[in-house]
Order: structure tokens, then C-alpha cells, then sequence
């Protein structure tokens, strides 16, 4: 059953997916469900072939320059900077940002050239959306320092507690800033 366990070990390189879970999505696969299984595998194929990097932002992409960097309509004066391509996903979704995105990936991989580039088009305001933690406050302190030549306002999403969660589940960065960050009523 060489072939069978290739497809397990394949799925469990996937992020989230453990030997248990990589087993029963393989077994569905190969009995159950033969004709979405080619269809997964088309789908990966032609994703894998034909994503990229747009040129602009670092979005993903099936053409050079990404959707939302080629829109007229986004707002020119707001730049967001996500730690990852996939990040635009999820605050795509959300609809409440309509500006710009940089994707930073990491700070050994940064181009500040592409990075000052974009800003010199007439952001005004570089929105960090990053997860809480230390190493990256550490990371925008850098980026505040690298920009500071320029007339920005710099922001960042805001963090605390999750609607629908008791406090006693809250972890204590996320409390702290929860208390920080607070609003008038």
C-alpha cells in the first residue's frame, strides 16, 4: 500500500492536519469520494502552476499585479501591513479596510525599496496588522523607525477580548491591552 500511505504522509505535511485526520481524509479519497479527490488534485495543480506573488503588494495572485493593487476604487491614502499574504484573506473578507496591503513575510526578506515605493504614492496612514506579541511590536518599532522620513500616521489593529468569550479565558497580553485600549461608552 505504497501509494496509499505516499497520500497519507502527503496530507499530514499539511498545517493542522495530524496522522489521524491525514488518514481518514486519504481512505475517503480513495473509496468514497473518487471524483472529489480528482478534483482536489486538478484544483492543487492548477493553483500551484499558476499563483504567484503580485509585483506591487506580495498578495497572492494569478497575475502579475494582484486584484486589489489594481483597483482604482481602493483608498490610496491607507496602507495596511500584514505579516503574510494570507492575512489580506481574512481582512478582505471583513470589508471594513478598503486601502491598500504590503506583505512583509519577515524582516530579512523586506524591500524597503518596494516598501517606500508604495508609501511615496500618497499613503498617509501604514495600519499594522500583525498578531500581539512582543517580537512584533519589536518588528513595528523597526518599520516606525525605517518610515520616519515620511509624513505618516501609524496605526495599529486593535487587540483585546473576543465577543463572546468569559474573561477567565482570556490570556493575560490580550487582557492588558483589552484594559489599555479602552473605549468611552
Amino acid at each position: 500500500m505504497e501509494k496509499f500511505n505516499n497520500l497519507v504522509d502527503a496530507l499530514n505535511t499539511l498545517p493542522t492536519v495530524g496522522k489521524k485526520s491525514a488518514l481518514r481524509f486519504a481512505y475517503h479519497m480513495v473509496t468514497k469520494d473518487t471524483f472529489s479527490a480528482l478534483k482536489i488534485s486538478h484544483a492543487i495543480e492548477s493553483a500551484v502552476a499558476s499563483i504567484r506573488r503580485c509585483e506591487i503588494c506580495g498578495a497572492l495572485s494569478e497575475d502579475e499585479i494582484c486584484d486589489i493593487c489594481s483597483d482604482d476604487m481602493r483608498d490610496d491614502s491607507k496602507l495596511c501591513i500584514v505579516e503574510n499574504a494570507k492575512d489580506i484573506f481574512i481582512l478582505e473578507e471583513n470589508t471594513e479596510y478598503n486601502g491598500r496591503y504590503f506583505v512583509l513575510e519577515s524582516l530579512e526578506l523586506l524591500d524597503m525599496e518596494k516598501l517606500t515605493n508604495i508609501i511615496k504614492k500618497g499613503i498617509k496612514e501604514v495600519i499594522f496588522a500583525f498578531s500581539p506579541s512582543l517580537s512584533n511590536d519589536a518588528v513595528i518599532f523597526f518599520l516606525e523607525d525605517k518610515m520616519k522620513d515620511f509624513d505618516l500616521k501609524f496605526t495599529k489593529i486593535a487587540q483585546g477580548v473576543p465577543t463572546g468569550i468569559n474573561l477567565e479565558n482570556v490570556d493575560m497580553l490580550s487582557l492588558s491591552k483589552a484594559l489599555e485600549l479602552r473605549v468611552e461608552t
